[in-house]
């Protein structure tokens, strides 16, 4: 086998269903391996930058890596904004780019990167964007790396990895092959941390004082579902979750808050405010989760923080208990001790205030659809174990606010180096992995313009997603920002194409709503249809998401 059939059969072996790339002369012939695989569907996109953020929906619901190709040169650097989608949102994604020859290195080849001679540095950009960036400057090195690669990628706190296979290297011939071994090894917390954690618990339990655990992304990556809610009962301790983990335990649940930050809930606000200790579980406290990294937001609270990361322990607030752990081992083992103390349940009273359960918003003078009304509906309307993914934007934040998830339903928005569009296209990869459920892109029209053309790609591969565009006509929430800070705006408008004849064109189906009683018979449809669909929705441009930024 030469590098290129190796690298298709240990991804074949590690269980990949699904690669994302793009064609080019550096990595042509890698293609015909992919061609040839029985085991991998590759999906060829419209740019490189779609199969980066494609990569990352592959991966962010399940424990498989996902992986992304291109060409060397200007292909390879289209990934760049979706590793750093999976370097700060914790997804292992494994990157494979070309590279120059060795004998024409520093002679100015077509897309060289090796920065010799006036060349771009991509080992030098890969490894500030990855956990790890490899070459593989020998054939026989290819299951060495392959093996190293993808275990740093899934172990500890998960993230990208980049390899750079040279055009010479690409067909030359591997003669030591061997299955590469994948151990993932659970980050363990110290009995020490858990006494202390417990001994805390414990207090407040005994005292009844005001819990509280706010449930982040971490909890998903750990399948720690049937944990948390295991100690949420035992103890009747209310819950929160960030924006990043709605829905991961269900928003009908009676201890459920909501989400809380900066367009949370007002009852989680509220719960938060006069809470005497918190836990937070797999969280990095995100600038929207912390309204802009409030200093004191935690002072005269009790903190137990639990991450995998130990350099998110102490980052932004001190805790009282830091866990170095995975989510599950550190809450079964807290759980358990806590239940041998025989303790009573909390007493506590919890305040109203959910946007979902508030009552419909004010009809709007224009006739045009608050976005509010119409994400109730779509939550209404949603089947179970379905996966909204909010992309970056005013819409996002609506989503946030009004999706109420409670039948193994996921909400994801793009985390917080939060590019436009990423979620518009990283949607195709989420069907990709979860072909059983329903999975639905809710798109700025801004964000969609960036990067529908990846419609294309849906249609020629049938991967069924839905797109609903919230149609403003503007970058709505950038506008808000700006009305803040300065009571004027600039730049924030923009036309709209037709997006049904658009999504005709391509080979899709496009439905255009602009009455709210319109949209719940064109969603059914479109769900019933099981293809790839647009959904253009006219809403108003003249109101604005909750976004209580320095509130608490």
């Amino acid at each position: 086998m030469d590098v290129n059939q190796t690298i298709v059969k240990v991804l074949e072996e590690v269980g990949v269903g699904h690669v994302f790339g793009g064609s080019g002369q550096v990595n042509a012939t890698m293609l015909l391996a992919l061609r040839d695989s029985k085991q991998i569907e590759t999906i060829i996109v419209r740019n490189e930058q779609a199969a980066s953020f494609m990569a990352c929906g592959y991966t962010m619901f399940n424990d498989n890596i996902g992986v992304c190709f291109a060409t060397g040169g200007p292909g390879a650097f289209n990934l760049f904004s979706g590793l750093a989608v999976a370097y700060s949102d914790s997804l292992p994604v494994l990157a494979i780019t070309g590279y120059a020859s060795m004998n024409q290195r520093g002679k100015g080849a077509l897309n060289e990167s090796t920065g010799l001679s006036r060349t771009p540095d991509s080992h030098a950009m890969f490894s500030a964007t990855t956990k790890k960036s490899f070459i593989i400057e020998d054939a026989n090195e290819t299951c060495d790396i392959l093996e190293e690669a993808i275990n740093i990628a899934l172990n500890g706190r998960p993230g990208p990895v980049h390899i750079h296979v040279p055009k010479d290297i690409t067909v030359a011939e591997v003669t030591n092959y061997r299955p590469v071994n994948i151990k993932i090894n659970k980050v363990l917390p110290s009995l020490e941390v858990i006494e202390n954690a417990t001994k805390l618990l414990a207090d407040a339990i005994k005292n009844n004082k005001k819990v509280l655990a706010i449930i982040g992304y971490g909890a998903i990556r750990s399948h720690a579902q049937k944990e948390l809610l295991d100690f949420i009962k035992q103890f009747n301790i209310p819950f929160t979750q960030t924006m990043d983990a709605k829905g991961f335990l269900p928003e009908d649940h009676p201890l459920c808050l909501g989400v809380y930050g900066t367009s949370g809930d007002e009852a989680a606000k509220q719960y938060f405010h006069d809470a005497e200790v918190v836990v937070a579980l797999g969280n990095s406290f995100a600038q929207n989760a912390t309204f802009g990294f409030k200093p004191d937001l935690y002072d005269r609270k009790k903190l137990i923080h639990i991450n995998i990361d130990s350099h998110e322990i102490n980052k932004v607030y001190p805790a009282d208990v830091g866990i170095v752990s995975d989510i599950t081992p550190a809450i079964q083992q807290i759980t358990k001790k806590l239940k041998d103390l025989n303790l009573s349940p909390l007493s506590c009273v919890l305040p109203t205030g959910r946007y979902y359960e508030m009552n419909p918003v004010p009809e709007l003078a224009s006739g045009k659809i608050n976005p509010g009304d119409m994400v109730r509906i779509l939550s209404d309307n949603l089947p179970k174990d379905a996966i909204i993914m909010g992309d970056a934007g005013s819409h996002m934040l609506w989503l946030n606010c009004y999706l109420n998830l409670s039948k193994n339903q996921r909400y994801q928005n793009p985390g917080s180096f939060g590019p436009m569009a990423s979620h518009t296209n990283g949607c195709i990869g989420v069907k990709c992995a979860n072909m059983d459920k329903v999975i639905i892109s809710g798109s700025g029209d801004g964000c969609y313009q960036m990067a529908g053309f990846e419609l294309m790609t849906a249609v020629q591969y049938n991967i069924p997603v839905i797109w609903i565009i919230f149609n403003n006509g503007e970058f709505n929430v950038i506008k808000k920002f700006l009305l803040n800070m300065t009571n004027d705006q600039a730049y924030m408008q923009f036309n709209n194409p037709d997006f049904v004849k658009y999504a005709e064109a391509c080979g899709a189906h496009g439905f255009r709503v602009e009455k709210l009683e319109d949209f719940a018979p064109v969603l059914k449809k479109a769900i019933a249809l099981n293809k790839p669909v647009l959904i253009d929705v006219v809403v108003e441009s003249e109101v604005y998401p909750p976004f209580a930024l320095g509130k608490v």
